[in-house]
């Protein structure tokens, strides 16, 4: 039986795939993880970067699908939330890009919207 090809992505999926992956440390993250699933405090220290902006970071991820975080209990009783990345594949061409198009329904990601007006607050 041939394999049936995943239906294509709406507009709005790909618009959040790519702004998360519009951000250098993102793409590094998910270089990282590609490797091996990371807990967050050992990410941080593996790519020089704070842990409160490495969660911020992460959020995006998982928001897009891209990774995926689950808590689990360490030896000792405390919690630690390890993420992964999630198997994705996304093609773009001109024609992905048009059906897309025709799909978007939001005016504007919320967290695009963040990343600006922490930009604008920064000046």
């Amino acid at each position: 039986m041939p394999e049936v090809p995943p239906p294509a992505p709406t507009g709005d999926a790909v618009l959040k795939v790519l702004s998360a992956l519009g951000n250098p440390h993102r793409m590094r993250i998910i270089a990282a993880l590609t490797e091996n699933r990371n807990y967050v405090s050992a990410l941080a220290r593996e790519i020089g970067m704070g842990r409160p902006l490495l969660h911020m970071h992460l959020q995006r991820l998982e928001a897009a699908g891209l990774v995926v975080g689950t808590l689990e209990l360490a030896e000792d009783g405390k919690a630690m939330k390890y993420f992964e990345v999630t198997p994705f594949f996304y093609e773009l061409t001109p024609h992905t890009i048009t059906r897309a198009a025709a799909t978007i329904t939001e005016k504007a990601d919320p967290a695009e919207r963040a990343d600006r007006t922490a930009k604008e607050e920064a000046k």
